[in-house]
């Protein structure tokens, strides 16, 4: 019974280019973890971009790959549908010669027609599917907490005109204690998603 011998001179099988698999390095994250309130320490941590610029870029990245998406599946549909509209008519084939000069006149125009038209549909999609995520993502940044403020500035006033209602400025702590309460670590895209549409 013969047994098949390895070919000796055939380095190939084993030089580094055969046997080294590479891989693309790894994405860098968009959000990172930060502490929802600067206050507390413990307290859960939420993804944010690291500033508005990354928010921007990340967001005109979705509207413009969605669009362009978008519109490729479009132009396709748009030929096939030229392609059926400008067809010789059944009726005819058999009495006349198809005039091809014509209809590829035609189905270019009724391409470009169909194409112009899907682009307003298409940034409109890009929009709907966006705009909604973005808007409720957090971009890392301090910023005021107008509410929890206003709480603060109620309770300041009524304490100065006696209405303290058990609430005295003494509880109100120091105004290191006060600004961590009304300066938050984050907030929401939303606030700055229509500049970011507009530019």
């Amino acid at each position: 019974m013969a047994t098949l011998q390895p070919d000796v001179n055939d380095d190939d099988d084993y030089s580094p280019s055969s046997t080294t698999i590479t891989f693309n390095p790894p994405l860098p994250l968009l959000r990172n973890p930060i502490p929802f309130s600067s206050s507390s320490p413990s307290s859960p941590f939420i993804l944010a971009f690291k500033d508005a610029d990354s928010f921007s870029t990340a967001c005109k990245s979705c509207l413009s790959t969605l669009t362009s998406q978008c519109e490729a599946g479009a132009r396709i549909g748009c030929a096939i549908a030229a392609s059926d509209k400008c067809k010789t008519p059944w009726w005819k084939s058999p009495f006349s010669k198809p005039d091809l000069a014509e209809r590829e006149r035609c189905e270019e125009r009724e391409t470009r027609v169909c194409v112009e038209a899907a682009k307003a549909r298409c940034e409109k999609f890009a929009k709907e599917k966006c705009v909604p995520v973005f808007g409720e993502a957090r971009v890392a940044g301090r910023k005021v907490d107008w509410k929890e403020a206003s709480k603060l500035m109620f309770w300041a006033v009524a304490a100065e005109r006696g209405l303290g209602f058990g609430f005295g400025l003494d509880r109100m702590g120091s105004w290191a204690e006060i600004r961590d309460r009304v300066e938050v670590t984050s907030y929401r895209g939303s606030d700055i998603l229509g500049t970011v549409i507009s530019e």
